[in-house]
């Protein structure tokens, strides 16, 4: 099976423009967001797909630089860019996982992965984000490129496009589908940001990693929940925005997400 990894990035993000490109311990912070991808042992092929836009270029000089395998596509329609780094790397198997999760834990990611190669043949999706129930910021989607190819075909709406995922995680009833929940059984989904759009989210971030990254730097999901119990502070930094995700703007045309996975800023 040729399972392609794909770390979609870009630096025209609208509300935190560079963010890609932001310090985090002396590297940008897709450095760290790659390292973290590439530190799980199941991720497979492993490439950066940016866009053909020209302020994008910075992605694919950073990319040579590191040694990275970088894939260009189209600026918005994320569906298509994933869709086609497929077609360009021949995999069976593609997942995503977005650039603004430099918190990431290598072995949520692998735990997902694993699940899913453990019912090999058995699931066309396999996620750990429908529901979610980790600290926002752990996003793994693993999808059949023969799933891809059909939500490639068939998605009409711009969200369908934009976030690459919905129209197959939103039709159970043509999709086999599954769901890795957190073995604790709790669910921070909507307590705990780790992901970044917004300054307070890159503080925070910063703050995790000058904290953790100095004594490992592969630091887990457990080592940012003890900080943050030993540290309120840096948990009050972007807390606001805790639950605050794209769900928000489209609960009018999600069928299987409710107004309790999501809030307004």
């Amino acid at each position: 099976m040729e399972i392609l990894t794909v770390i979609q990035a870009r630096t025209g993000s609208t509300r935190l423009p560079g963010k890609v490109m932001l310090p985090l311990v002396g590297k940008p912070l897709l450095v760290r967001m790659v390292e973290r991808v590439k530190a799980a042992k199941l991720a497979g092929r492993v490439v950066v797909a940016t866009t053909t836009m020209p302020q994008d270029d910075t992605v694919v000089e950073l990319c040579g630089a590191e040694g990275w395998e970088v894939f260009r596509g189209h600026p918005e329609n994320c569906l298509d860019r994933h869709y086609q780094a497929g077609v360009e790397y021949n995999a069976d198997t593609v997942i995503k996982i977005p650039s603004d999760c430099p918190l990431i834990d290598p072995q949520v990611i692998d735990k997902v992965i694993a699940f899913y190669l453990d019912h090999t043949g058995e699931y066309d999706f396999v996620s750990n984000l429908h529901p979610a129930t980790y600290p926002d910021g752990n996003d793994v989607e693993i999808m059949t490129m023969e799933a891809l190819r059909i939500a490639w075909e068939n998605a009409s709406l711009e969200m369908e496009m934009q976030h690459t995922t919905p129209y197959i995680w939103e039709r159970p009833q043509q999709f086999r589908l599954a769901n890795v929940a957190w073995e604790t059984g709790l669910d921070y989904s909507m307590s705990h940001r780790f992901t970044i759009d917004y300054q307070e989210d890159y503080d925070f971030i910063k703050a995790v990693y000058d904290e953790l990254h100095p004594r490992n730097a592969m630091f887990g999901l457990q080592d940012i929940l003890d900080l943050l119990e030993q540290r309120p502070d840096i948990y009050a930094i972007n807390n606001h925005y805790a639950g605050v995700n794209w769900y928000r703007n489209h609960l009018d045309e999600l069928k299987t997400v409710g107004k309790g996975q999501t809030r307004k800023i």
